[in-house]
């Protein structure tokens, strides 16, 4: 057999790509429009949760982009005591595939890639879902993801007024002043949830709850909204559907199953079912159905998190960085 040599990028190297706004958010929304079109496969994630008392568990996310030509699979963990070792929550692995003979291509670090592709579907969920002249963002959380959230949302909406909150002073505190560096712009960070939602154009919850608590309440959400909430626990009222006039996912497969998400109740009681699903991201994103259609609908995206916008941002930087020399190649066979 000849020599198989498969490339990697760890942390560092994804970190001197430097992808900017633009790379990530095209390359995210390839994969999405592909997922549209039916060019993709896509398997609900599995959940792996080695003890309770760790409290944390893997996510396993597998797909296939077929204009891309890759298989994936990522391996990403959910920690939510990582902080106390000064570790981030997440840590991932993507494995990127030849489908057509199932050699290995790549191994990329996904810790950064969870983050920035997390961060592009909310963002590209807002392009096609918010309301054109949204001026004022609510986030609620503070973790990995969040970041990306708000930095991708304001490359669209340039934002007159952005409040984040989160539990920690110190995180939320820590994450305003980050923000406002970056985007050179004042963002406010509040103590409570009400300051940071009510009234909010776009309402984006990614908080970290041990158990489902509904802190998140329906009568603070502004008509014409946008809300995305898509924490592993759920922070929402049962009542949060009852307003929508559309209710949009990014995989109706993952997002109808297992024991994690923040509409789950909402599936198990019938107030999200694929009778009242207006539509999937990707089918909006490749034209097939309407996204927003007047100022006055308010609007709910719920995404779990899908595979197919992993491996479409990892063959992005796999692509930028063999165009630059970046990484290392590793013998396999």
């Amino acid at each position: 057999m000849q020599a198989i040599h498969i490339d990697f990028l760890n942390a560092v190297d994804i970190e001197n790509l430097a992808l900017t706004d633009a790379e990530i958010l095209d390359a995210v929304e390839s994969g999405l429009i592909a997922q549209g079109r039916k060019e993709t496969v896509i398997e609900p994630r599995v959940h792996l949760e080695p003890d309770p008392a760790f409290r944390g568990h893997f996510n396993v996310l597998r797909g296939y982009v077929a204009p891309l030509g890759f298989a994936g699979v990522k391996i990403v963990g959910d920690y939510v005591d990582n902080y106390l070792q000064g570790l981030p929550s997440e840590f991932g692995i993507l494995n990127l595939f030849d489908p057509r003979t199932g050699m290995p291509r790549a191994i990329l670090d996904a810790t950064a890639i969870t983050d920035m592709r997390t961060g592009a579907v909310t963002a590209i969920g807002a392009k096609h879902l918010a309301r054109k002249g949204s001026k004022v963002l609510g986030h609620i959380g503070a973790r990995g993801t969040a970041y990306w959230n708000v930095r991708l949302l304001d490359h669209f909406f340039d934002f007159d007024e952005i409040r984040v909150h989160s539990r920690r002073p110190e995180s939320r505190d820590g994450f305003a002043e980050r923000l406002s560096n970056d985007l050179g712009k004042p963002v406010v960070a509040v103590d409570n949830w009400q300051a940071c939602v009510e009234g909010a154009d776009i309402v984006v919850e990614a908080s970290r709850l041990e158990k489902p608590t509904p802190l998140l309440k329906t009568a603070w959400i502004k008509p014409g909204a946008l809300v995305v909430p898509y924490g592993t626990m759920s922070a929402v009222e049962l009542s949060l559907t009852d307003i929508m006039s559309k209710m949009v996912v990014d995989d109706w497969g993952q997002c109808k199953g297992g024991k994690f998400g923040s509409l789950r109740a909402h599936v198990e009681s019938g107030k999200l079912s694929e009778d009242t699903l207006h539509a999937e991201l990707g089918q909006i994103a490749a034209s097939l159905a309407p996204g927003r259609e007047t100022d006055d609908e308010t609007i709910l995206f719920w995404h779990r998190g899908l595979s197919l916008s992993d491996i479409a941002l990892g063959a992005a930087m796999l692509e930028k960085a063999n165009r630059q020399g970046i990484g290392q190649k590793l013998r396999f066979a």
